[in-house]
This record gives structure tokens, C-alpha cells and sequence, in this order.
């Protein structure tokens, strides 16, 4: 350290304990004795400012352990080191210590009652240990030994509030009021007590002095319109906003403020006309809007603006703000409320061209991608998003489900094998990945390790019905394994009784087990709950009533799989030759 840095220190610590022994002597004579500073000779002395600054370099660099020692160290030699004291004090604050910082404190506004910073820092410790009453109290003492430090004031009311002192935090804001003069800030923080307390009367007469005081501050006639408002007063809150608006037509504020307030009223066609106001008005910050839109989205239908209403609103955000993506988020929002997916994708995308940072917008639009089975984008939009954040497995997991049912096998798995890293402690998403991976290999023929990567789905997730349903239709088609995929798909059909895909998968195992008449049962189950509608369920529903030699009832539903979509040239070999065909992998 510079030797004339080192010598100021030295000389200030010399100072400091100069003024701790002058204090203690100019009070001994008062009623509350400090305690009296020993005399170090001057080698104990040395001694004691090379503790106390290599304290405070400590202290400084962070090292708050090496600190604490060297201003013990101090202690020793001086147990009166008022100044150490609070030095020592400081660090315990750092460390979070509050109880053993409040005791030094004490200790050293004993021994020298009149530093200020004792006192502040003690009462800013109270104050976080909410003990804000006795804080206050080291704030008005502070007050009658400095009576025009403002501040003072300010915090001492602050901490009577949060006491619920309110009576005390007026007393105190009058007493800042005689100094300052006539204060809008003093005003609204006495009204807000006022309403704290129940004084309505006095918040109203505050409010009121504003207004008489500066008639011309819109903000003023909206207070007042708020707080009759919130009393339920509302001819006189109507007075008041449409002050507002006298006093300045363009204030969008209001006009959110009237309409919430129409809305409140059911009057839909008042709100309506002044939240488009307030929406097309470009100074009015976006979350503003985006409040009353949940609150227009959450109503009840009968109370609900029309879809068209609701459009223009919309339309009104992404004008005023069309660099936020928020704006085209909010549309994407209000589509998939509608159930209209392919806009919401739409809006979604716009969103990402303003803001690609916007990780939760990418995984929706994806999901919808899938939803919509656009397979083509769901890989797209995956894959800029993998660019953008490479370490979100689930994107991976994604890309892999387009590429697969774009019969990308491959690039499924070169996906899932990048993505596995990020797989951490997450079971579910573990499980995930090897189902994926298992239907990629299935389809790429290699069947041995697709059948081990559904092992793992089921050793992973027990209960994973998708997996445990696929693996045993894989076994039934291959004609392997038929007692393991009938207990595969035993256990998916006992837990999921109405599932149409599950049963269809039972009965064919119990087809290739050539148990038919079991089968039907099962595909007569299916049927019933929504498998009419698969052209594959009913394919499979011919093709077993034909093992029971009902040809004219198999052809019946051959024909109905081939009007439905299917265009299987095994199914239409059946139809033409009246016999079943088995389907070649």
C-alpha cells in the first residue's frame, strides 16, 4: 500500500480516537457514564492502527473472516474502540448477522452517543428486523439533534407507516410540511394514511387541497375518481374522469380508467369505445393494455365484448406497438382461445421476427406445428430455435417428432443423439427421447434396437401406455413375442378402458394369436369408442370378421377403410380377391 495512504489512515484513526476519548470525558458528568478508553502506550498503539487497517482493507476486498479477526484484535487491546465497534458491526451486516451488529451498535452509541452513523446504521437493522417502532425512535432523536435534515423526516414517517402508526406518520409528514411548505408528495403520502385509517373525510380534503392548489394536473381528478371509485360512488367517480378529459382529451390513461370502469357498470358499448381510445394511443405504455385485455378475457361469456370488438382491439395494440412482440403474441393468444390454431401459428412466427429471444414462443408455435400436423414447419421452426438455444432438450425431442412422421428416420436420431446431453435428471424427458428413438429404428428396420430403446422407456416410466402399446403392436405385426405384447397390451387396455388405438393394438396381439373371437370383442369395444372413424381400426375390423367367416361382412368393411382414405394396396387386393391378404412390412 502507498506509504502517504497508509499515514492518512493512521492520522484519521488517531482523529477518530481522539474524538472517543474527548466524547467519554464530556460525559462524564451526564447520568449515563461511558465507559472510560484505557491508555495505550505507543507500542500498543502501533499495534492497534495496524489491526484496525488491515481490518478495513479486509473489509474492503470482502474477505468479511479475516476482517472480523483483525477488529477482534483491535477489541483486545481497546475493548472501547467505539469506532471499531461499528467497523466490526458493518462486516456482521455484510455477513447477514443482524443480532450480533445490533449489540456492537448499542455498545458503541453507548460510548459515543452523538455519531450520527451509529445511529443510522442501528436503525436501518431494526428496520429489517421489522422492528420498526424502535428504528423511529433513533429517527426522532435524530430529529431534535439535527431538525433540518429532511430526510429524517421522511424515513421516520416511513417507518411509522409500516408500523401502522398512521396517527404518528401524519404528526411527522405536518412536521416536514412546516419546513417545506406546500408539497405534493407529503399530500399524497397523508391521504394515503388517511385511507389506511378509515378517515375517508380527511383522504377526500386532501386530494381535494391538490387540486385547489394546482386545478390545472389532470392526475388530481383521477385520484379523486379512483377513490370514489373504489367507495362506490359512481356518479361522482364519472365526474371526476370526465374532469380528467376536460382537462386533457388526450390522456390515454383515462380512458382505460373509464373503461374499466363502464365494464365494472356492464355497460359494454361505453367501455368498448373508451378502451379502443385508450388502446390506439401510442403513449400508453403496452402492459397497461395487456391488463385489461386479461381482465376482458377472463369475464364471464354474457358479460364478454364480441369476438369483432375484441379484434379491434387487438389490431389497435399491434398498431400503436408494432416493434413488441408482445402485441402479435396477444393476437396468438386470443386465436388459440377461439380454437383457431393456423392464425395463432400465423401471429406467433410475427412475434419471433421481432423478438427470436422469446423462448416460451418458440415451444408453443412448435406444439401447434404439431397440432396441425405441420410436420414441414414443426422441423423448421425446431430448428432455428435449436440454433438459438442449444441446450433446451425438449427442442430436440420436437424435431425428432417431425422428422419422424415426415419418415425422416435418420435425422430423427441424429437429433436425439445431439439433444441427449442436455438430458438431465429428467426422467420423463429421458423416457421421451428412447420413444422416439425406438420408433426411428423400428422404421429403419433395425428392430432389435428399437425393441431395447422401449425397454427403457418402460424400465424409466412403468406406467408409459404409448410406449407399452407401440412395442406390443411392433411384436403383433412381426408375428414376436405374443405372450410379452399381450400382457403389454393387457395392462394398456386395463388402465385405459376406452381407447379406441389401445383395444384396435389388443385385438390385432389376439388376432396373431388367432384367438378371433376375443379380437372381435375387443374391436367391438373399439369401435363403440371412436374407432369407426380409423380407417385402420376398421380395416382390422374386417379383416377379423373374416377369420370368422363373414366374408360378406369383412368386404363390407374393407370397402368403408377405402372410402374413409385408405389407400393400402394390400386393402384393395383384399376387396378384389374376397380374402384376407396379410399386410408385408
Amino acid at each position: 500500500m502507498n506509504k502517504i495512504f497508509l499515514l492518512l489512515i493512521a492520522m484519521f484513526l488517531l482523529s477518530a480516537c481522539a474524538t472517543t476519548r474527548n466524547s467519554t470525558n464530556k460525559n462524564e458528568t451526564s447520568d449515563r457514564k461511558a465507559p472510560t478508553a484505557p491508555v495505550l502506550s505507543d507500542e500498543k498503539r502501533v499495534e492497534f492502527e495496524y489491526l484496525l487497517i488491515e481490518g478495513l482493507k479486509h473489509k474492503m476486498n470482502g474477505n468479511h473472516q479475516a476482517a472480523v479477526q483483525y477488529f477482534n484484535g483491535c477489541l483486545e487491546l481497546d475493548p472501547n474502540s467505539a469506532a471499531t465497534m461499528f467497523e466490526l458491526a458493518n462486516v456482521h451486516v455484510m455477513k447477514g448477522e443482524l443480532i450480533s451488529a445490533k449489540l456492537l451498535l448499542e455498545k458503541a452509541i453507548q460510548i459515543n452517543p452523538d455519531n450520527k452513523w451509529y445511529q443510522l446504521l442501528l436503525a436501518q437493522i431494526l428496520q429489517n428486523n421489522k422492528q420498526y417502532v424502535q428504528a423511529s425512535e433513533i429517527y426522532q432523536q435524530l430529529i431534535k439533534k439535527d431538525p433540518e435534515n429532511l430526510e429524517y423526516y421522511y424515513l421516520n414517517a416511513m417507518l411509522l407507516t409500516s408500523a401502522q402508526e398512521y396517527d404518528e406518520a401524519i404528526k411527522v409528514y405536518n412536521q416536514l410540511e412546516r419546513k417545506t411548505g406546500f408539497n405534493e408528495q407529503i399530500v399524497l403520502a397523508r391521504q394515503n394514511l388517511y385511507r389506511l385509517s378509515g378517515k375517508n373525510k380527511e383522504a377526500y380534503a386532501e386530494v381535494q387541497k391538490l387540486i385547489d392548489n394546482n386545478p390545472d394536473i389532470p392526475e388530481y381528478y383521477g385520484i379523486m375518481a379512483d377513490m370514489y371509485k373504489e367507495d362506490r360512488n359512481m356518479p361522482k367517480a364519472l365526474e371526476y374522469y370526465n374532469k380528467v378529459l376536460e382537462a386533457d382529451p388526450g390522456n390515454g390513461f383515462v380512458h382505460f380508467s373509464l373503461a374499466t370502469f363502464y365494464f365494472q357498470e356492464k355497460n359494454l358499448e361505453q367501455g368498448f369505445f373508451h378502451a379502443q381510445k385508450g388502446y390506439a394511443n401510442p403513449d400508453v405504455e403496452i402492459e397497461t393494455k395487456i391488463q385489461l385485455y386479461l381482465m376482458l378475457a377472463s369475464v364471464p361469456d354474457e358479460e364478454k365484448l364480441s369476438p369483432e370488438q375484441m379484434e379491434t382491439l387487438i389490431q389497435e395494440i399491434i398498431q400503436a406497438h408494432p416493434a413488441d412482440s408482445r402485441s402479435y403474441s396477444i393476437q396468438a393468444d386470443y386465436y388459440l382461445q377461439q380454437n383457431k390454431q393456423k392464425e395463432a401459428a400465423e401471429y406467433l412466427a410475427k412475434a419471433l421476427d421481432v423478438d427470436p429471444n422469446a423462448y416460451p414462443l418458440w415451444e408453443q408455435l412448435i406444439i401447434i406445428n404439431n397440432q396441425l400436423e405441420d410436420y414441414e414447419g414443426m422441423v423448421e421452426h425446431s430448428e432455428k430455435a435449436m440454433a438459438l438455444f442449444p441446450s433446451q432438450p425438449l427442442l430436440y425431442v420436437l424435431n425428432a417428432v417431425g422428422n419422424l412422421q415426415l419418415k425422416n428416420y435418420s435425422e430423427a436420431l441424429k437429433s436425439l443423439e445431439s439433444g441427449q446431453i442436455y438430458v438431465t435428471d429428467n426422467k420423463r424427458l429421458e423416457a421421451q427421447f428412447e420413444l422416439y428413438r425406438a420408433e426411428a429404428y423400428y422404421n429403419l428396420n433395425e428392430s432389435s434396437k428399437a425393441f431395447s430403446a422401449f425397454e427403457k422407456v418402460i424400465q424409466i416410466e412403468p406406467d408409459n401406455f404409448m410406449a407399452m402399446n407401440n412395442y406390443a403392436y411392433y411384436l403383433s405385426v412381426r408375428k414376436e413375442q405374443l405372450e410379452k405384447a399381450e400382457m403389454l397390451s393387457g395392462r394398456v387396455v386395463q388402465a385405459n378402458p376406452d381407447n379406441a388405438t389401445y383395444l384396435d393394438t389388443h385385438a390385432w396381439v389376439l388376432f396373431q394369436k388367432k384367438e378371433y373371437r376375443l379380437a372381435k370383442f375387443y374391436m367391438d369395444t373399439a369401435l363403440k369408442n371412436g374407432g369407426d372413424e380409423n380407417e385402420v381400426v376398421v380395416e382390422h375390423y374386417g379383416d377379423i370378421l373374416f377369420m370368422l367367416n363373414d366374408v360378406e361382412g369383412a368386404l363390407e368393411y374393407w370397402q368403408k377403410s377405402l372410402e374413409m382414405g385408405n389407400n393400402s394396396e394390400t386393402l384393395k387386393l383384399k376387396i378384389k380377391e374376397k380374402r384376407f391378404i396379410e399386410e408385408q412390412e
